[in-house]
């Protein structure tokens, strides 16, 4: 989810992304996608953000509520890594593919049913 009040607090502030990047030790590709809400801002980043823009952290905080986690799967998780052991999937990704085994699940169901007439 794109970083709205974090963007546009910062251009306010006339900071760019480059001065940003510097401060959170990172290139700037990366900072551009913490905004943009393609990689996630951990708290401690947020905390050095807020002290950058001289702000209180709620004044720019938004969540990643459309990323759902998946911990200690490394053999059929899709995704980006976050870290070594979790993977983050958008929610509208996870939602179909549940759907998907769902009716998989049903198929299955009729399936046996089916067999077990014969």
């Amino acid at each position: 989810m794109k970083k709205n009040k974090l963007i546009e607090i910062r251009t306010r502030k006339n900071i760019c992304q480059n001065k940003m990047a510097d401060i959170l030790c990172i290139d700037v590709s990366n900072y551009n996608r913490r905004e943009k809400g393609t990689a996630k801002l951990s708290m401690q980043e947020w905390k050095k953000i807020a002290d950058t823009l001289d702000v209180p952290i709620d004044e720019i905080y938004e969540a990643d509520e459309n990323i759902i986690f998946i911990f200690n799967d490394k053999e059929n998780a899709t995704g980006n890594v976050v870290n070594n052991n979790n993977y983050n999937i958008p929610l509208s990704v996870w939602e179909s593919q549940k759907k998907y085994i769902e009716k998989l699940e049903e198929e299955i169901e009729n399936l046996k049913a089916e067999l077990s007439k014969k």
